[in-house]
């Protein structure tokens, strides 16, 4: 692979633009795909009443959370398996890849074991109510035995975004949606199985892609002589590998669910705009993080390849683009204020809080640009360990800010202005590591 040094300045900037645009919009595409699973169960299910719906909302926020714990398997994978490929080893990079799935499957099933049975507690402890509850536990129930199949997914998705393939996922994820549709309205309406068909036709379809993915990587381990046989060695060393990226994911959601009960707290025009301000929030996020993913995959590569020169090259420029992508999304929300409020709710309590509190979020988007980038950056690299102590100080930084919201006297607006906080402090700690470059280790495994 030649060096960005031998290239022009301009020639590099096009070059990385190229790789950038071509990772991360099919990554982007993918990452859309994935919410709009539940997003269809909810609207086949909710045709069956409104405490069917509310079962669905329970369970689906337990499934996404058990499961969104595990994240790690895709992007411990994605910076391993990018390291290989650009040390020129795709048969080592497969077998890493393979070690991610066996861990995935070793994962599951505790995650299954502990689920089914502790699916009423589990139900109560999220709010439940007596005649949600039922519901909700018959879909977590069934909705369980996917675990494995979603777990999968993710580890052969990381393994495909090292391997510099984000289409596939893109093509399995929009398949995957298409199949889970159908078999919604198939099973709820047409056997008349309810919310339990719902829950039937997500395990399927999850079922079918974890199927996909699996054949595509065995099919490539065949071609390149890679073994598919558990190394427990390589499962041990991915687990390693995962351990720091499952502390950061942990502290990450410890934010999340602190800033929604203080906002719970604050009332329920507080709660319902809050709400509303995360799912545009998280809709924003979905495009600053397929740039991130982008940054897994190609700074995996470069310093696998021993091109150190081309990975700080590459951060730079997409540091570049996650300001530019952030400023753009921040001012479409800035601007789109006045639209987005009636969409939601008619509620003028809540609409007064929402021009506020997004107005807050849009001005927050450009530094969570250069976060999201960065914190790709730093998962490509393997910077595992300073990725964990950064996110629990992070924490620690916001948890005493956002409890003294409501003792202070301060509203929503003061509590998504404490979010600002959390993302400057998460930008101070990525941004004086990248500028330190000890992240920068070059070799096909991380020493």
């Amino acid at each position: 692979m030649p060096q960005v040094a031998e290239l022009s300045p301009q020639q590099a900037v096009r070059r990385h633009d190229r790789e950038i645009i071509g990772l991360a919009l099919p990554a982007f595409g993918a990452l859309v795909a994935e919410p709009l699973f539940l997003l269809a169960d909810s609207a086949i299910v909710g045709h069956l009443g409104t405490s069917q719906l509310a079962g669905l909302g329970v369970a689906g926020a337990l499934l996404t959370t058990l499961v969104g714990v595990f994240v790690f398997l895709a992007y411990a994978t994605t910076a391993a398996v990018a390291r290989r490929v650009g040390a020129g080893d795709l048969p080592a990079a497969i077998r890493q890849g393979m070690d991610g799935i066996w861990l995935a499957l070793l994962i599951s099933v505790a995650a299954v074991a502990v689920a089914i049975p502790a699916a009423p507690a589990l139900t109560d402890l999220f709010g439940a109510s007596g005649t949600a509850a039922p519901h909700a536990v018959t879909y977590l129930r069934i909705s369980a035995l996917g675990i494995p199949a979603m777990l999968v997914v993710l580890a052969a998705t990381g393994v495909l975004r090292g391997l510099q393939d984000t289409r596939t996922p893109l093509y399995v994820a929009v398949g995957g949606f298409a199949v889970n549709a159908v078999l919604n309205v198939a099973l709820v309406y047409g056997a008349g199985l309810g919310i339990a068909g719902s829950a039937w036709g997500t395990v399927i379809a999850q079922n079918a892609m974890a199927a996909v993915y699996v054949g595509v990587v065995v099919r490539g381990a065949r071609r390149h002589g890679a073994s598919l046989r558990p190394d427990l060695a390589g499962i041990r060393a991915c687990a390693q590998a995962g351990t720091p990226l499952l502390i950061r994911t942990l502290s990450l959601r410890a934010v999340l669910m602190l800033a929604t009960a203080v906002a719970a707290g604050l009332g329920d025009a507080s709660i319902a705009a809050h709400q509303i301000t995360t799912t545009l929030w998280s809709l924003a996020a979905f495009a600053l993080d397929a740039i991130a993913i982008a940054g897994q995959a190609i700074i995996g590569r470069y310093l696998g390849a021993d091109d150190t020169a081309g990975a700080r090259a590459a951060c730079r420029r997409m540091v570049q683009w996650g300001i530019a992508s952030g400023i753009v999304i921040g001012l479409v929300l800035a601007v789109s204020r006045p639209l987005i409020a009636p969409l939601f709710t008619s509620d003028p309590a809540v609409r007064s809080e929402l021009m506020t509190v997004l107005l807050v979020a849009a001005l927050s988007q450009p530094v969570c640009g250069v976060v999201f980038v960065l914190d790709g950056i730093l998962i490509g690299a393997g910077d595992g360990t300073y990725l964990a102590w950064s996110m629990v100080v992070t924490l620690a930084v916001f948890a005493p800010v956002a409890l003294a919201v409501p003792a202070l006297g301060g509203g929503l607006t003061a509590l998504w202005w404490a979010m600002g906080l959390m993302m400057l402090t998460r930008l101070a700690a990525l941004h004086w590591r990248a500028r330190s470059g000890k992240w920068a280790v070059t070799g096909a495994v991380r020493a």
